[in-house]
């Protein structure tokens, strides 16, 4: 008869999902070991984490680290996190009539604090139960009441959020990809684009309408064309749910 798993084992796995630390008094915090983590994934990406390099840089061993997260996942979903509470929120409360430019001030500062930290792009399906961290249930409140109060009824006030969140994040996470190669590559976006140019028109020679867009563009700064792409985007989001309100 096979062994029955323990409630233990079934527990689903996250910093997020377990008691915190013991009653002793650690050497680390784990604010401490946060903070050292994101300046190891801003400076060097995610590849040069482990908790090993992390212990070193803390001058400490890595059963220090243990005592606060299991393993690299669990660091993983507490920088994301920290990276969360960066994300500045509208003025509350929030006001019926100001709705669009509250949600817009939500997406435009969720995708600036992503792109500040662009190795996120490499984990966004691996956070494991990064929407319970404090951060992000902060920002998920103050986004659920500038829905609600715009008169959106409370179930579809959180469809209503997860779809904007989708927007943002499915774009900015291609953005910050975007950002990491070219980082890797020592070429600023410009020089990046100025020299890929020629084989973009010469690839759409055969494509009309494609050779058309790309013989508009030619010429224009290409961070100035993401933004311009984004605020696209996010108004046609929000044109779609604001029909849900007439």
């Amino acid at each position: 008869m096979p062994p029955t798993s323990s409630p233990e084992n079934r527990t689903i796995q996250s910093v997020w999902t377990r008691p915190r630390g013991g009653r002793e008094r650690p050497v680390l915090s784990r604010e401490q070991i946060v903070a050292e983590a994101l300046r190891l994934l801003d400076s060097e990406g995610i590849d040069a984490l482990s908790m090993r390099k992390l212990g070193n840089r803390l001058s400490a061993g890595a059963t220090s680290l243990y005592r606060h997260v299991a393993n690299k996942d669990e660091l993983i979903e507490l920088a994301v996190d920290e990276i969360y509470g960066e994300i500045e929120l509208p003025d509350a409360p929030a006001a019926p009539e100001r709705w669009r430019a509250d949600a817009a001030h939500c997406a435009h500062r969720l995708r600036t604090t992503m792109l500040r930290h662009p190795w996120i792009a490499s984990v966004r399906g691996e956070m494991g139960m990064a929407h319970l961290g404090p951060n992000w249930m902060r920002l998920s409140e103050a986004m659920l009441g500038v829905f609600t109060t715009a008169g959106f009824p409370r179930d579809e006030a959180d469809r209503a959020v997860a779809t904007l969140i989708a927007y943002v994040t499915g774009t900015a996470t291609s953005e910050a990809a975007w950002l990491t190669a070219l980082a890797r590559s020592g070429r600023s976006e410009q020089e990046w684009v100025d020299e890929l140019w020629p084989a973009a028109e010469q690839a759409a020679q055969a494509y009309p309408r494609l050779r058309e867009g790309y013989a508009e563009q030619r010429g224009k700064d290409p961070r100035t064309s993401r933004e311009e792409g984004f605020q696209y985007g996010l108004d046609r989001v929000l044109d779609g749910l604001e029909t849900r309100l007439k």
